[in-house]
């Protein structure tokens, strides 16, 4: 019994030698977008120095629609490997389970990573515009109400909420009009389909006022709302990482370690400066009080605000 009992213990020991070591094929990084979008962006500036760090590709799929939603429900019922990860928005993770009936649950159905990038949206206007202020803005807003445009990324993505926020805060009627992502609304932006777009503080467009709590590195110049008028405002935008719920702790940490590495890279660092977002790597637990506390303070925003899907 004894040579037999070694025998089982060394088939084991094998077993597990054999067993490839993660990755041992490539990475699958979803996002909920078209290509061109600031979430895009970031995916690809991130999977790139990723893929050379763990010596496989990391390939960014974009399954766009539904504001993000379709992306993270693929990830949120794909198997618990490893191999597929989501880059998800505040709008799929923290807006849309209150605005639809989404096929997921946030804070059940996703392992939490790591965040990525955080970062305030920016209100630009078309140069046709005859404004050049936010009181201005809102100003045409009230004498000609439900005729100023506003572009998003899409329903319940960081812009529209930027928008209805200051809708509600301003009493103004403007009217939001979503995009397939970031990519499609600055085109349909620069297209002057729209007279004004909550984009990330890049390009060359008209900026009137950033969305957060404290003025852009990148746009010193320009007030934020809050200063502009409107004490309390904040819309900030984010993206982080998520797998499905099942997926093991010990490759939880794995890719921990390996997003929160990239995130730190110096290239990526500069690729994220020329777009106007900042990285903040974390714990996986940490994201996950940070998702928990979004997704209280939109879902309080959407009631008080009437905000309803188009």
């Amino acid at each position: 019994m004894r040579w037999i009992s070694a025998f089982f213990a060394f088939a084991f020991a094998a077993s597990a030698l054999a067993q490839p070591s993660f990755p041992a094929k490539p990475v699958t990084m979803v996002v909920g977008f078209e290509p061109g979008g600031g979430t895009d962006t970031v995916a690809r500036i991130v999977a790139k120095t990723m893929g050379e760090n763990l010596g496989q590709q990391v390939l960014v799929e974009n399954r766009a629609g539904a504001g993000g939603n379709i992306a993270v429900d693929y990830v949120a019922k794909s198997a618990p490997d490893g191999y597929t990860i989501v880059l998800a928005n505040v709008g799929a993770l923290a807006v849309n389970p209150h605005l639809l009936k989404v096929p997921y649950d946030p804070l059940r159905d996703l392992a939490p990573i790591t965040m990525a990038v955080v970062f305030a949206n920016v209100l630009v206007v078309q140069p046709s515009l005859a404004v050049s202020s936010l009181a201005e803005y809102v100003k045409l807003a009230r004498e000609k109400p439900a005729t100023v445009t506003y572009a998003s990324s899409g329903i319940g993505g960081a812009g529209h909420l930027a928008g209805e926020l200051l809708k509600m805060m301003a009493q103004i009627d403007i009217v939001h009009v979503p995009y397939k992502g970031g990519g499609p609304a600055m085109q349909g932006f620069l297209g002057g389909q729209v007279a004004s777009f909550f984009a990330t503080p890049a390009g060359k467009a008209r900026p009137i006022a950033t969305t957060g709590a404290r003025r852009s590195a990148l746009l010193p110049e320009v007030p934020t709302v809050a200063e502009a008028g409107y004490p309390g405002y904040e819309a900030l935008n984010w993206y982080a990482y998520l797998g499905p719920a099942r997926l093991p702790k010990d490759l939880v940490d794995r890719l921990n370690r390996e997003l929160v590495k990239a995130l730190g890279a110096p290239e990526v660092q500069a690729a994220f400066d020329k777009q106007g977002v900042e990285a903040q790597p974390g714990t996986p637990e940490e994201l996950a009080r940070y998702i928990a506390r979004e997704y209280q303070t939109w879902g309080k925003v959407v009631k008080e605000a009437g905000i309803q899907a188009q």
